[in-house]
């Protein structure tokens, strides 16, 4: 008997299994799309910060903050210059830099010691087909 054997998924298609982990491990309810930076967005009380950094933790290997951002990967300082940069109180999640697509987590206090926003996005070469997966698998579907 000859087992068939399963092909090895794409570094695209690990990519996809893992944010749809992220989804569903994220402690706060539906995401937004956030147009001006094309990635969604959840903001959630502080009191919630240990969970999200648990779903954070599943995905995103790479931890960027302005004492470090300097020695990471290109992909991942494209993104940071391509989000605005990285302000002191601003974390930046990568995941593994391999395949053409990156993901990414841009971790944004508000300032008011209450709310924080996660946005996560694609870099890399993302394509129409890429934007449209993502944006369905976060239900986040409208502008």
């Amino acid at each position: 008997m000859v087992l068939a054997m399963s092909p090895t998924p794409s570094t695209t298609e690990l990519l996809f299994q893992s944010l749809g982990r992220f989804r569903t491990a994220w402690p706060k309810g539906g995401w937004s799309w956030d147009g001006r930076l094309n990635c969604v967005a959840s903001s959630f009380v502080i009191e919630l910060t240990d969970d999200a950094q648990l779903a954070i933790r599943d995905v995103f290997v790479g931890q960027w903050s302005t004492k470090n951002i300097a020695v990471a990967p290109q992909a991942v300082r494209d993104i940071a210059d391509t989000t605005g940069g990285i302000r002191s109180d601003q974390i930046l999640y990568s995941s593994e830099p391999g395949g053409r697509l990156i993901s990414y987590g841009l971790w944004w206090p508000w300032g008011d010691d209450v709310t924080i926003s996660m946005r996560v996005g694609l870099g890399g070469y993302v394509s129409d087909a890429d934007l449209a997966r993502f944006r369905q698998l976060f239900g986040a579907l409208e502008d």
